[in-house]
């Protein structure tokens, strides 16, 4: 194989952690792919350690912005190939104009989130991890971890792609209730599991668990605010696996203050970047607003690891190096993982 040829098949692969590397580099094999992995997020600052690569391989927090795309560009870079469904941390508009395509994985293995959904929730409601720790103290009391049954309760679910439909499924197999909100909604799916399709006012109002499943758009950032998050039953139980700013976090605090909501679950908060993936327990947290947050008794927050499952880093690995195989080819990647 040509130097030529070798350089077209290296890749930059930036925020890599351990189980990053188990799964791509099977890819890699596979698909004799040259990976050269850097523990740190990529953004214009440090774009130069591209070092030839014409691919570029990131994550939920790397800073793909106008800056880093011109720094990219201007080192010969042609393709960024996200290894996640969501890409709002790319400049998409300045991608176009400066020829670089950018690829995803829309979906992995959408069970891997919709599971997390539900076992936050019933970690949450049924105080699993209070009854742990205390446990292992040997304090096997059972004052203050009184839950509740899911069956009959009232879901809401807030965007019904794959995730979103796999969660309602879920929940409705522990006999609850189940109501959806979605711009394009799937009636045939819908009736054939019993849910019903509502407006956003109405869902809120009615539910006893609103669970978000939606992208992160203009129109959804912020989507439960003061505003939402009071039309919402009192006490009822918020979940979020999705995009971290869906939710205004002030609001989430005031509401869990009063009692309007009952209890939250997150695996994304809106501020994440430079908190979530790395360890910070030998420090003070910088945010506030996150701090504030693990104080309440009924409040549970995972790092975004909804999907970390073996399923999802090999389907996640497979089809970013599959993509990259196209590019370099010049056949068009299907259209669902094309973004810019």
């Amino acid at each position: 194989m040509s130097s030529e040829s070798v350089s077209q098949r290296k890749i930059a692969f930036y925020d890599t952690k351990p189980y990053d590397r188990k799964y791509f580099d099977r890819a890699a094999e596979t698909h004799n792919l040259q990976i050269e992995y850097h523990e740190f997020r990529l953004s214009k600052a440090n774009a130069t350690s591209v070092h030839g690569a014409q691919i570029v391989c990131v994550f939920v927090n790397d800073r793909i912005d106008r800056s880093c795309l011109e720094a990219l560009g201007g080192l010969g870079v042609k393709l960024i190939a996200l290894r996640c469904a969501g890409f709002n941390n790319v400049d998409l508009g300045a991608a176009k104009e400066l020829g670089i395509s950018v690829v995803r994985v829309p979906a992995y293995s959408p069970y891997s989130v919709a599971e997390h959904t539900v076992a936050l929730l019933q970690t949450l409601n049924r105080k699993i991890h209070r009854a742990y720790n205390r446990v292992r103290e040997l304090n096997f009391s059972l004052g203050g971890l009184v839950g509740f049954d899911l069956h009959g309760r009232t879901v809401g679910i807030l965007g019904t792609g794959k995730i979103g439909k796999i969660t309602a499924q879920i929940f409705r197999g522990y006999g609850c209730n189940v109501v959806a909100y979605d711009l394009y909604p799937d009636q045939e799916w819908s009736g054939k599991h019993k849910i019903e399709y509502t407006e956003l006012e109405t869902l809120l109002g009615s539910s006893d668990i609103v669970s978000l499943h939606l992208p992160l758009t203009p129109e959804s950032y912020h989507l439960l605010n003061e505003q939402t998050i009071s039309q919402m039953k009192k006490g009822a139980y918020l979940l979020n696996t999705s995009r971290g700013k869906l939710i205004d976090s002030a609001a989430v605090i005031a509401a869990l203050k009063c009692g309007q909501l009952g209890g939250v679950a997150l695996d994304v908060y809106e501020e994440e970047e430079g908190v979530f993936f790395e360890d910070h327990s030998e420090t003070a947290l910088q945010d506030d607003v996150l701090s504030r947050l693990l104080t309440f008794p009924n409040v549970l927050v995972t790092s975004h690891q909804a999907f970390l499952t073996e399923e999802a880093l090999g389907a996640i690995a497979a089809t970013t190096a599959d993509s990259i195989d196209l590019f370099l080819d010049g056949k068009e990647c299907p259209e669902e993982r094309i973004v810019a």
